[in-house]
């Protein structure tokens, strides 16, 4: 399956794998954040991706966010329907 992707931002950064069998792709901020405390944050990705239609996009929570910097996703996993064309963005807390 093909995915594509559109940046918003000349100079976001396209999802990428670390290794060719990692099941999905990581994403990268486009912007420096802060999540206050007891808070949550919006954060932008600079991307769109356009799914398939009959497919979705998961936002999946990686094992090292939470336990290095104590970081959760807000939603997961975060759903990105097929038919969903604007930016990216992942919410944290």
């Amino acid at each position: 399956m093909r995915l594509a992707v559109r940046r918003l931002e000349a100079d976001a950064r396209l999802p990428s794998r670390s290794y060719d069998d990692d099941a999905g792709f990581d994403l990268y901020a486009a912007e420096a954040a802060t999540v206050p405390a007891g808070g949550r944050a919006s954060v932008r990705t600079g991307i769109a991706l356009e799914i398939p239609e009959r497919h979705a996009g998961l936002v999946l929570p990686r094992s090292g966010l939470a336990a290095k910097h104590g970081i959760a996703l807000v939603n997961a996993p975060g759903l990105i329907d097929a038919g969903y064309r604007g930016e990216v963005r992942v919410l944290l807390l």
